[in-house]
Parts: structure tokens; sequence; C-alpha cells
């Protein structure tokens, strides 16, 4: 696995393209409004990195990010992602995403859409639950003691054991939580979700501190997520 391809490249996608390019891979960028808007990020990032569509970036990766707002996921090309491994980092926002039915009764989860969207591909659910800034900043290499862990949730395990590995490569421990069903315990406004790595009371966003999270404290708040219906 040597190039990794980016569908959105915010925030989250243009850290996650940061941490990759300095692992040693390859990644190829998109974004909704045309490669020539990605030219200073592309820049940025140096020779490891180019711009291209969106179906280019789905074809050209080994591995693929989707990091776009939930509500244009339609948008995401499917047959190029056929048989891919797929992160989402997809979270749902209803003042941003509009109501969606089956996410507001709970009878699904955010990745499980998108994998109903994404046919034939691997979807595993990722680097949704932690502010992008401290994404970068927290990166260890392994080995460090303050080497921080992130949630995955996936229905196949060898889509989850690639995963592990990428994020192994950018500094990250990875903690199991189970299958795409599982998603919603680090989903937005529960225990796991993006407050558990600041340092602090979260009184105001966006924090200032982070800090290390270990797999202990990870499977604490994981255990202690509620349901919106419970909240």
């Amino acid at each position: 696995m040597t190039t990794i391809g980016l569908i959105g490249a915010g925030n989250i996608g243009s850290t996650v393209a940061h941490l990759a390019v300095g692992a040693g891979y390859d990644v190829v960028l998109s974004n909704s409004r045309g490669p020539e808007t990605l030219a200073d990020l592309v820049d940025e990032l140096g020779p490891r990195a180019r711009a291209a569509t969106a179906e280019e970036a789905a074809r050209a990766g080994d591995l693929v990010v989707v990091t776009v707002p939930l509500k244009n996921v339609r948008d995401v090309p499917v047959e190029p992602l056929r048989g891919k491994v797929v992160i989402d980092t997809c979270n749902y926002y209803p003042q941003r995403d509009g109501q969606v039915a089956e996410l507001d009764a709970e009878s699904t989860t955010t990745s499980e859409l998108v994998q109903s969207h994404l046919t034939g591909a691997k979807v595993v659910k990722g680097f949704n639950n932690i502010y992008f800034a401290f994404l970068r900043s927290l990166a260890r290499p392994q080995g460090a003691p303050d080497r921080s862990v992130l949630a995955i949730a996936g229905d196949d395990a060898d889509a989850k054991t690639q995963v592990t590995r990428f994020l192994d490569d950018t500094g990250y421990d990875t903690y199991d939580v189970g299958p795409l069903a599982e998603g919603w315990r680090f989903q937005r406004d529960t225990e796991a979700y993006a407050g558990l790595y600041v340092d602090g009371e979260v009184t105001s966003w966006p924090p200032q501190h982070a800090r290390t999270v270990d797999a202990a404290l990870l499977e604490e708040k994981l255990a202690a997520a509620k349901r919106y219906r419970d909240m």
C-alpha cells in the first residue's frame, strides 16, 4: 500500500494527507471545487502529493479516505472504490446535513449509510472523533510512551488490519470497537467524541490543549456511550 486517495481535502483530509506524506505515502487529493483549487496544499505537501478529481483519487488510492460532509456522500463515486478499503470520517450534523430519518431514529449509523452507498467497498469508520489540529499534533512514533489511540469500526477484518497498519504508520495505536453498527459509540456528542482528546474541560471551541488518550481511557468512554434518545 503506497498511495492514499483522499475524497475531500478540508481540515481532516488535509491533516491526514500531511501525516501520510510524513510516513512516506504518496497522496492524491480531491475536493468538490476542482484540482486547481488544491495547488497551495499540494505545494505545501511536496512531491509526494498531487491533485485530481474525486474519481481519479478513488482509482489511484490503494486505500481511500472519504472525508466529506455527510450530505455529500452520495456524490462520492462508487465504481472506482469497489473492492477497496475506505476510511469514512463522516459525522452527522443535522443543521448542516439536513434531517436523515434513519439516523434520527438510530436504526442505522453514519458509516453504515456510507457503506450502503459504496457497494463493494470495505468501509472502516475512523478519524471522525478527534479535532483536526490534535490529530496532527498528537501523532507519535511507534513505542512512544505518550502515543494516543484512535477508534475504528468495520465489518471486514482484513480491511481493519490495513487501516490499523496505516494508523500505526501515521502515529497512532488502534482500538477496534467492532462492526460498523457499533460506530455510534464514538459519533457526535458521545463520551468518546472529540472532547475526549481535549486537556481540561471543554468550555469553548476550538480547544487549545490536547491530551494523550490511551486504550484504557478510550475503552472507558466507549463503554459509557449513550444513544441520543437516552441522553
